[in-house]
């Protein structure tokens, strides 16, 4: 009696935890969604592009729900959209061009408002001139905030490959910005 009653908590617990139960999927997006877009969005530069491709890798999970496990969705959902990725670079070569929001200003005096418009420049110039993954790196860890476990975990290599990553990027932006 006891085994039955094991195998059918065990079959009730799996078909709960399944990502085809439309909560499942809709506590996956809401958990992932907003993570997904800003690592696509760093790669791709482009707002549109990032939904879009988040919007794919969300409709690949839905229609292969029965095959990943709530456990490895996260995972699924970065692999899908990096390599939405990959094929969009291999077909356009795309850059990026790092858009910091424009911040209203009352009291600056025009010296100022034309060198911080100089310094945004370079800024923009010096991320752009970095390799793409050390400029994602740098994105996702200075912008968004991501640990760098968090990072190894989302491009699929080490830990101490993400801090070399950092670390040539750090060392890059030093040399091309002054004061930085």
């Amino acid at each position: 009696m006891f085994f039955f009653k094991y195998l059918w908590s065990t079959v009730k617990t799996s078909y709960m935890d399944n990502v085809c139960e439309e909560q499942v999927f809709s506590n996956i997006f809401k958990a992932n969604s907003k993570t997904v877009f800003n690592y696509i969005y760093y790669k791709f530069g482009n707002e549109e592009k990032a939904h879009d491709a988040v919007q794919e890798a969300f409709v690949k999970l839905w229609e292969n729900c029965g095959k990943v496990v709530p456990e490895k969705a996260k995972s699924y959902l970065y692999t899908v959209a990096n390599n939405l990725y990959l094929n969009v670079i291999k077909a356009e070569k795309v850059r990026l061009k790092h858009a910091a929001p424009t911040l209203e200003h009352s009291n600056e005096s025009p010296e100022f408002l034309m060198e911080e418009k100089e310094y945004k420049a370079k800024l923009d110039q010096a991320l752009n001139d970095l390799p793409e993954n050390q400029r994602t790196t740098f994105l996702l860890n200075r912008i968004d905030g991501k640990k760098y476990a968090e990072i190894a975990e989302m491009e699929g290599v080490s830990v101490k490959a993400i801090e070399k990553r950092m670390h040539l990027a750090l060392k890059s932006l030093r040399e091309q910005i002054d004061g930085i």
